[in-house]
């Protein structure tokens, strides 16, 4: 059953953390990898059917997004365990163009507040929460093709100087695979 983002106030401080890079092998903090001027962080996994129809879009974006600044950072907190298709092994196959991170004790996810995977935040230059929700419309098995509209719009708005659309929709998809 599909998960949605819950419902919290914006602007809020970017937490910090300390987590694997799976493609590295390297322990990485937030501030190591944010932007000085706009950095998306994404809860994210494997095996997930939502995440799995929007990976080539989610490429396509940091390969748009990157060369003008933005920081793309992803975490995958799922248990592994019950879920081993999302180990940091496996995690390390996706080869992505941005960080990919595990999250082994959860407290990421918690910190910020993720239930489901794809999960977007955006944080400003100060690293303040701008824009919390989906990609776009498209959910596997619709109509709606990817585009990431929702997601490009508010990047869009952050670099050029405008504010991020006030309404803002909710992303859908598998739950955090939390540990028992």
């Amino acid at each position: 059953m599909a998960v949605e983002t819950i419902p919290i106030s914006l602007g809020f401080k970017a937490p910090d953390f300390s987590l694997l890079d799976t493609q590295s092998g390297e322990v990485k903090t937030l501030e190591e990898l944010s932007s000085e001027k706009v950095t998306v962080v994404m809860f994210i996994c494997n095996h997930c059917p939502y995440v799995i129809h929007v990976n080539e879009a989610l490429i396509e974006l940091a390969k748009d997004y990157q060369p003008k600044g933005v920081s793309f950072i992803a975490i995958s907190s799922n248990d592994v365990e019950n879920y081993p298709d999302d180990s940091p092994e496996k995690m390390k196959e996706m080869n992505y163009p941005f960080p990919y991170l595990y999250d082994e004790s959860q407290q990421t996810a918690k910190d910020y507040s993720a239930v489901c995977t794809p999960d977007f935040s955006i944080f400003n230059s100060e690293m303040n929460c701008v824009y919390r929700g989906q990609l776009d419309g498209s959910r596997p098995g619709s109509d709606v093709l990817v585009s990431g509209e929702d997601l490009r719009a508010a990047l869009d708005n952050i670099l050029t100087g405008e504010p991020v659309a006030e309404i803002q929709h909710p992303s859908m998809g598998c739950s955090i695979k939390w540990k028992s």
